[in-house]
């Protein structure tokens, strides 16, 4: 990895990737994926593509992203445009938002294709937010409200590459009067991640991450297994898993006791003060 320098003269590529569930390791895999690559603040390229995922997509992942089986009928495979990827990614700083999420799948898919992991440093705006800023919320698009930034077809993939390239850049305007200033600083102020990783834990949405880690409750859409809607506020316990599908345990208001709530089942979730 060569990039080094002033933050001004740094080749960041935003990535995200919309998938059809929240898990790599049971199969889950991309069906969208959008890149935007910078050199500083200025524009350089980008790529957007919906992928095959050659598996059905999740009620839940399907109705964040309004990504449909008809949409990725006839996408190409992810094998099929991997190289134009890799040559996107090459020598640059990789940016995303909640990069463990979005790196886990993308190194599984790369290693089911025999191809190694990528050495790029990464920078993570959801890091950032959590360690240096308090945000009501740490979603990509409550940073953005927060900060006044417009937000349009949130959770897909290249609408949330510019938004994260607009939160990053809000970021590094502010953390200059730190005298943040080359991506060694940013680096070391990020503190963790700063490379691509050799991703073995499962990644959970920021949601659940803080409301099992501070004790908030969760308002959920549910679907259950005959197609009833139904809404419940939970108080996150843990997570398991089980049969190839997560699960999360939680304490349910509606029922007055634990249930457990199959992750693709789960439609819509919010923490209870963000609504």
């Amino acid at each position: 990895m060569k990039q080094s320098g002033m933050l001004s003269q740094v080749t960041f590529t935003y990535l995200d990737v919309e998938t059809t569930g929240l898990n790599p390791y049971f199969g889950d895999r991309i069906c969208e994926i959008g890149l935007l690559k910078c050199q500083g603040n200025k524009e350089i390229d980008s790529f957007q593509s919906l992928i095959n995922p050659a598996r059905p997509l999740s009620p839940g992942a399907s109705a964040i992203n309004r990504i449909t089986e008809e949409m990725v009928k006839n996408a190409p495979y992810f094998k099929g445009i991997v190289h134009q990827v890799l040559d996107f990614l090459d020598d640059t700083v990789i940016v995303c938002h909640n990069a463990r999420f979005d790196l886990s799948f993308l190194a599984h898919q790369l290693s089911g294709l025999g191809l190694a992991s990528l050495k790029n440093f990464v920078i993570d705006t959801l890091i950032l937010a959590r360690r240096y800023y308090c945000f009501p919320s740490n979603s990509l698009g409550n940073i953005a409200r927060s900060i006044g930034l417009s937000v349009e077809c949130e959770h897909r993939a290249l609408a949330d590459v510019y938004l994260t390239k607009r939160i990053l850049t809000f970021f590094l305007d502010d953390l200059k009067k730190k005298n943040i200033i080359t991506l060694t600083d940013l680096l070391n102020l990020q503190g963790e991640m700063t490379s691509f990783p050799e991703v073995k834990e499962i990644s959970l949405p920021p949601a659940i991450e803080e409301a099992i880690g501070s004790g908030k409750k969760l308002k959920i859409r549910y679907v259950a297994s005959n197609g009833e809607e139904t809404l419940r506020t939970i108080e996150p316990i843990e997570v398991s898993a089980s049969e190839d599908y997560l699960y999360l345990r939680a304490w349910c208001d509606l029922r007055q006791e634990q249930r457990s709530f199959r992750f693709d089942r789960i439609i819509e979730m919010k923490l209870s003060e963000e609504i």
